[in-house]
């Protein structure tokens, strides 16, 4: 008899929500985190009496009633409503794109003024099949949005130029032709009162946690404990990249505590200008209406993936995809072990997302419903 039904490797949203549920169905479980703490990328520390959003702001959304019922069994949620605005050149404009950053591109006061404009600069720089991501931008919304608002944020973000990143990253563009400068159409919004951190402890009450622990290095000393492994790290290093090494897109944060109450107005502010190093700096008391002396912010940066750093982004590309076809391959024909999570399926995943795949793979391999059942 082996020790546990189930060892569940990352203690993030998906290892969490995993856990929890196999619990609750009387099963025994191990979570084992390489990390010095729990909550994966949507870890919150207090900081200044501020929760901290110590891996880039995370904003819970969802259209999904079942997710926001879910996640509200552990936390209660404010009203948060993401409303970022980007700095061009000092310029300051709302995003998503509405009729608040047309009026202060053209002048314009009414949709239909708006629509014409972006239809005539579409038309200026219309290519019938795109090629690339900027023709792909200037398709769908002209060169004035695309110059101040998405170029240089994009091409710090993915490590490349515009003209070189493929079309499909960018299918269509939030454009909306309202004064509502709410960033997502989700029925549901908002930020655990208190931090992620103490939602996700809660999830993980009851079962045991071994934190500051590599699964890799003891694999298999853990597969002899465990009927099953659910494994959300990275799907290229739990093969020793034996087909070659997945690309990500990692981050740099520096945090500082500033000795003011406001410093910025705002929780995210986007900086699109391409020489500006950082794509945003984030107010964290403003996740939470603080109203503290002091302020936290984080500049997040862009920087490429090496091995040893954080995973943030997969590089959805037709090269990653053929390479991530031969890792999912291999996958399944590990029997005994799950593959879940953004780093175990190599896609970028909502917190909705992630919960939602999280509770359909409890069905599947806790109650044995089979993956066309819906989360």
């Amino acid at each position: 008899m082996k020790g546990y039904d189930f060892i569940i490797v990352g203690a993030g949203l998906f290892g969490a929500v995993f856990a929890r549920e196999a619990k609750k169905a009387g099963k025994k479980c191990l979570v084992i985190e390489k990390r010095e703490h729990i909550a994966g990328n949507i870890y919150t520390q207090e900081v200044e009496g501020i929760q901290v959003h110590a891996y880039g702001a995370h904003i819970f959304h969802t259209s999904n009633k079942e997710v926001w019922e879910y996640v509200n069994r552990f936390a209660e949620f404010n009203r948060y409503t993401n409303s970022p605005v980007a700095n061009y050149k000092g310029e300051m404009y709302n995003l998503p794109f509405n009729m608040n950053t047309f009026h202060k591109l053209w002048g314009v006061a009414t949709p239909q003024e708006a629509k014409d404009k972006i239809e005539e600069q579409k038309q200026a720089y219309a290519v019938e099949n795109p090629k690339n991501l900027e023709e792909q931008a200037l398709n769908l919304i002209g060169r004035d949005v695309y110059e101040k608002l998405v170029k240089g944020y994009t091409e710090k973000q993915w490590g490349r130029r515009a003209a070189d990143l493929p079309a499909f990253i960018i299918k269509r563009l939030p454009v909306r032709f309202t004064y509502d400068n709410n960033y997502f159409d989700d029925a549901y919004q908002g930020i655990p009162i208190g931090g992620y951190t103490k939602m996700v402890e809660r999830m993980l009450e009851g079962t045991e946690v071994i934190l500051g622990e590599d699964f890799l290095g003891k694999r298999e000393y853990y597969k002899d404990k465990a009927e099953k492994i659910v494994y959300t790290g990275m799907i290229d290093e739990y093969f020793s990249y034996c087909f070659g090494e997945l690309e990500y897109r990692s981050l740099r944060f520096e945090t500082e505590i500033l000795e003011e109450e406001n410093h910025q107005g705002n929780a995210v502010v986007n900086y699109t200008e391409y020489e500006v190093p950082y794509t945003r700096v984030i107010e964290h008391k403003h996740f939470e209406y603080g109203a503290q002396p002091k302020t936290v912010i984080t500049r997040e940066y862009p920087k490429e993936w090496k091995r040893g750093d954080e995973p943030y982004y997969p590089m959805n590309d037709e090269k990653n995809a053929a390479l991530y076809a031969k890792y999912r391959e291999a996958a399944q024909k590990e029997g005994d072990v799950i593959f879940g999570g953004r780093l175990g399926q190599y896609r970028y995943f909502d917190m909705d997302d992630t919960v939602e795949a999280a509770l359909a793979c409890v069905k599947e391999h806790v109650y044995g419903l089979g993956k066309e059942r819906k989360a």
